[in-house]
């Protein structure tokens, strides 16, 4: 059986990316070639065509992106993982209203791809836990969240 291919954000991805969520981001590596993975929170989809993600504007990924904008952004939800595939650009250097210098990316979709081997679901999807100041994190979270939706 075919692992199933979108065009666009089906909605129940939609709707997990409404909120921070724990993705990788594959990027082509400016100076290797070699690919780049990068785990990454800050993440919000725009509409179904259109992923934000928040970075540090020194990082890696940022040159990467510059350099060679093909990205893919894999994500865990609806008992499956999707590698969603398509064209980054820096869209702001550094957000607005956020303490930290984050640079804002933004990915047009190209593919949506259902990845996960045949005949298998997820059971449990990955948690994490901020290690730093817990009203620190809730506050910047909120500050980055809102920065990306209103960029």
């Amino acid at each position: 059986m075919a692992n199933l291919v979108e065009p666009k954000l089906i909605p129940p991805l939609f709707e997990e990316l409404q909120h921070e969520k724990y993705v990788t981001l594959s990027t082509i590596d400016y100076e290797t070639g070699a690919p780049n993975v990068s785990a990454i929170s800050w993440v919000y989809a725009l509409d179904e065509e259109t992923i934000r993600l928040a970075v540090d504007n020194r990082s890696r990924i940022v040159k990467n992106i510059q350099n060679n904008p093909h990205v893919v952004v894999t994500l865990i939800a609806n008992e499956s993982t999707y590698a969603i595939a398509g064209k980054a650009k820096v869209k702001v250097e550094k957000l607005e209203g956020v303490p930290l210098k984050l640079a804002l990316i933004e990915i047009r979709i190209q593919e949506v791809r259902d990845v996960m081997f045949y005949g298998s679901k997820i059971t449990s999807e990955p948690q994490y836990a901020k290690t730093y100041d817990k009203k620190a994190a809730e506050r910047l979270d909120t500050q980055v969240m809102n920065a990306m939706k209103h960029a």
